[in-house]
């Protein structure tokens, strides 16, 4: 089976459960998905697969999702995929901070399927 890569997103969650509810969404609505679990796999994935989507937790070890965020703009070759931010932190603040390191959408968690995939149809269309 082969995968449509501009159908590919990738996941970037460190806690097993959320990745698996998250890749059951997705795939539930027909996108392929790819997971990473730390930020540093994510950026090399991103750059490998060029996915249509990137969706990033914030609070991760190592890296967050904020700097995975900067990291991603800043290169050419992944500059140009939309990012969704998923994250517990749901002050107003860090929404906008989620948007000022490049975000294109940003969700809260606990969220629905539907508000996950209105947010990968807000930043692809």
């Amino acid at each position: 089976m082969s995968i449509t890569l501009t159908q590919t997103i990738l996941i970037v969650e460190d806690t097993p459960s959320e990745m698996e509810l998250m890749s059951h969404y997705l795939r539930d609505s027909g996108y392929s998905v790819v997971g990473a679990v730390t930020a540093r796999e994510a950026l090399e994935k991103a750059v490998e697969l060029k996915p249509f989507v990137i969706v990033t937790d914030v609070v991760m070890p190592g890296m967050s999702g904020f700097e995975l965020c900067r990291s991603l703009k800043k290169n050419a070759a992944t500059a140009s995929i939309p990012i969704i931010m998923c994250s517990s932190k749901d002050q107003e603040i860090d929404r906008l901070w989620g948007m000022k390191q490049g975000a294109n959408a940003y969700v809260t968690k606990p969220f629905t399927q539907e508000q996950l995939i209105r947010a990968v149809k807000s930043v692809t269309f």
